[in-house]
């Protein structure tokens, strides 16, 4: 019997070796109970991303939730997960369910929570399903009928693209983007978004837009080692002004401007502040996670907004999304969400209010950057992650426990802080953050100044201290 516990972003594991129709099944159970338990009618939204067996776990899903008569909204086809969620909302179900394993390499798959105000489950709700899988599911698969269930009303088929499609029309004015000769591009990183943005821009240049369960060969998590391809088609290319990416299952952004240089998540969410402040008129708080950069201070400072720092995992984020009146939760890997839309990391949705900015603006990705550094100042981030032993790994984590680093090489630890990893700044508004992963046998590194070659001299004597 294999223990499974969700991690930051659900629970994954490699197919065919944890991620099995039997354990899915089992997973499925312990939701059909906490909702059966704490819903008078339950109703669950169910999806895929276009990963191996996707089809196969989302029907396992369906006919779980089946037998222990829990109404489902069967996703048709691939969909995003902010699609799921979304969903979820608009059709007023208890819970949705989708099956993606999100930017981890091809050979995962996995199963994301959300609540029925369309973002990311509480970590409290998620602790009681996890608490209550069972050793082995009591379902007879086989015996399930879903033509029945269909004929019964347990079971509708959910255009959950349609309805994503509407919602983006309804909030975006994409008239401006296509009348204002911008060249866009977008990479789908042979991921869920893939449809939905040759229906919304059929006349970009669309890359690794088909259906590749492998990804190439390439974990579909949109960082710049992964989209080399993409920014040489944009260099190459010469007129394309705005290049956007999204990962496996379209819930994180990742940024190129004209020059093919890589747009990382701090500028994405610093320039989305700028822009619904300023242009949309919005207010409310700023709430992101540890690892984001802290000019996000500077900028909240200027605009006069509350902000507040979690822990990293958007569910944090997401907990005060669905409490308060928030304009912006953001984190580092990507995973942003704004007001006005579901509480949920979308990188469609980011990306398309960029272009909105560039197409209202009438200035380019890099003058509304250039723009930002005025009240920010200028800046470069960079992140590093060592693969390292696990013993080496905790040896690092205890240092970190214990305050043994008063200095990386040249440079001084001047303070620290702990929410969720190790935040060390040093002068001259540079820091560095070390963070083990809560899911791989990695430790991250982050590290900021105001050029690359600071950034990287920071890494490289970090990292130099920490392996000693």
């Amino acid at each position: 019997m294999t223990k499974i516990k969700f991690g930051t972003d659900g629970w994954r594991a490699i197919i065919a070796k944890d991620f099995t129709v039997d354990n899915v099944a089992r997973v499925t159970e312990a939701a059909a109970k906490w909702l059966n338990k704490n819903f008078d009618k339950p109703s669950v939204v169910v999806g895929h991303d276009c990963r191996f067996g996707g089809e196969l776990f989302a029907e396992t899903t369906t006919k779980v939730f089946i037998a222990n008569k829990v109404k489902v909204y069967l996703a048709k086809d691939f969909v995003s997960t902010p699609m799921v969620s979304l969903g979820t909302l608009k059709l007023k179900a208890s819970l949705g369910i989708v099956i993606t394993a999100s930017h981890n390499p091809a050979s995962y798959n996995g199963y994301k929570l959300k609540g029925e105000y369309g973002g990311p489950l509480g970590p409290e709700k998620i602790q009681e399903v996890e608490d209550i899988i069972p050793e082995k599911h009591s379902v007879n698969l086989n015996s399930i009928d879903l033509k029945a269930a269909m004929n019964n009303g347990l079971l509708e088929m959910a255009p959950l693209e349609d309805m994503y499609f509407k919602h983006v029309e309804d909030n975006f004015d994409l008239k401006t983007i296509k009348n204002s000769n911008l060249k866009l591009a977008y990479d789908s990183m042979f991921g869920a978004g893939q449809r939905i943005m040759k229906r919304l821009f059929p006349d970009i240049i669309h890359l690794h837009c088909d259906e590749n369960p492998g990804f190439h060969g390439q974990a579909p998590e949109p960082i710049h080692k992964n989209l080399i391809e993409f920014s040489e088609l944009i260099k190459k290319d010469g007129k394309i002004n705005c290049g956007l990416c999204t990962d496996g299952d379209a819930d994180r952004i990742g940024l190129y401007d004209s020059n093919g240089n890589f747009v990382d998540s701090h500028h994405i969410i610093l320039l989305l502040v700028k822009y619904l402040v300023e242009q949309k008129k919005f207010g409310g708080k700023i709430v992101v996670a540890f690892s984001v950069t802290p000019r996000i201070n500077k900028l909240a400072k200027h605009y006069n907004l509350p902000i507040v720092i979690t822990q990293i995992g958007f569910k944090y984020i997401a907990g005060y999304m669905t409490t308060e009146d928030v304009l912006l939760g953001g984190e580092e890997s990507g995973g942003i969400a704004i007001k006005g839309h579901i509480p949920e990391r979308d990188g469609i949705w980011m990306g398309l209010t960029i272009w909105e900015y560039m197409a209202k603006s009438g200035k380019t990705l890099e003058q509304l950057i250039e723009d930002l550094y005025k009240l920010t100042g200028r800046f470069y981030y960079e992140r590093n992650d060592l693969h390292l032993s696990e013993v080496v790994k905790q040896k690092i984590v205890k240092n970190c426990k214990d305050n043994i680093y008063k200095s990386f090489g040249s440079y001084k630890v001047e303070k620290f802080e702990t929410i969720d990893g190790w935040k060390y700044y040093f002068e001259n508004d540079q820091w560095m953050m070390i963070r083990a992963s809560g899911t791989e046998p990695v430790l991250r590194v982050y590290a900021e100044s105001d050029t690359p070659e600071n950034t990287r001299k920071i890494l490289a004597e970090v990292q130099k201290v920490l392996l000693a």
